[in-house]
């Protein structure tokens, strides 16, 4: 689950109050967009970012004084170059925020998040606001009507819609120490992982954080159906094995199909496609080398180019590949 409603939720259980502050709105140059969130907690730490300087600095006060007031909020600044009076910021634009006061009554709707958060389906946050300061706030997991985008909306009448989780899961076939640290940071970034291995060691209890599904199964018969809105990368221990996991993963309607290896491994791997009947287009779709040219060499440094590579996907700004 996501670690900032993680967090929300721990501080509701332990009996204390946290305020989400989220951007509803925002135009010009800004640091963060629509979406982009923070809670403040009682002893003043926070958890996420809506863009740092000095609107994060005069947002995080707010919500000081709403964690003892309680209620709701909005506030709107602008960004004005070399404007000392405004909030400091170089870019210039406007953005919205929403102040919601989470009391530890709340705790049921940050459950039904962290359920939605765990399931396989997108799902979205409706918060309907009131004149009086007054929210109400509910997970909708059927994306019924036009409201339901996959970017945050403010209605008329004060009905905020925002994505909660993205559709569809980013399925990593293979647990070892790139596959480990690709999926721990992929948590960490809010996104639904499922790590798919054979080896019962390489999935033990603890090896992975909160929301990280793992599937110990056979890589010969993965029984996986993958939909457009799937990412698979392919990461096992050799090319026979990648072999068996690409026939069956280039059968689905994988958005994403990305696989590790050196060339030769790669080259290797293109063969046992070729003479089993797959067309070169479909293999030359393929993303190998996995990953953008950053130069990484560690797990960790190979796990982020993966990742920034993933992001440029599902951004719809990734150009090409080798």
């Amino acid at each position: 689950m996501s670690g900032l409603f993680s967090q929300i939720r721990d501080r509701l259980k332990a009996g204390e109050a946290a305020v989400l502050c989220r951007i509803m709105d925002a135009s010009g140059s800004t640091p963060r967009g629509a979406g982009a969130r923070m809670a403040v907690f009682q002893d003043g730490s926070t958890s996420g970012t809506i863009g740092g300087g000095a609107v994060e600095l005069r947002a995080a006060k707010i919500a000081g004084e709403l964690l003892e007031t309680g209620g709701s909020r909005t506030c709107s600044f602008h960004l004005t170059p070399g404007d000392i009076e405004d909030i400091g910021m170089v870019c210039g634009g406007d953005v919205t925020l929403l102040f919601q006061h989470l009391a530890p009554e709340r705790l049921p709707l940050l459950e039904d998040i962290a359920a939605a958060l765990g399931e396989p389906g997108p799902s979205w946050l409706v918060t309907d606001l009131r004149a009086d300061g007054r929210w109400e706030m509910a997970v909708d997991r059927t994306g019924d009507g036009p409201l339901f985008t996959r970017r945050p909306m403010l209605q008329e009448g004060g009905r905020y819609v925002e994505p909660l989780c993205p559709a569809g899961s980013i399925y990593i076939f293979g647990a070892g120490h790139v596959g480990a640290a690709l999926a721990r940071l992929l948590c960490w970034m809010g996104q639904r992982v499922v790590v798919f291995d054979d080896r019962p060691h390489a999935l033990r209890p603890g090896t992975f954080p909160e929301g990280v599904r793992c599937i110990l199964g056979d890589y010969g018969e993965i029984g996986l159906s993958l939909g457009s809105e799937d990412c698979a990368v392919v990461m096992s221990p050799g090319h026979k094995m990648d072999f068996q996991i690409l026939t069956q993963v280039l059968k689905t309607e994988a958005g994403y199909v990305g696989c590790i290896g050196s060339r030769r491994k790669i080259a290797a791997t293109r063969e046992l496609l070729l003479e089993a009947g797959f067309s070169r287009d479909v293999i030359d779709a393929i993303h190998s080398p996995i990953g953008l040219p950053i130069g990484a060499e560690t797990p960790e440094e190979i796990a982020v180019s993966v990742a920034a590579e993933l992001i440029a996907h599902r951004s719809g700004r990734l150009a090409g590949h080798d």
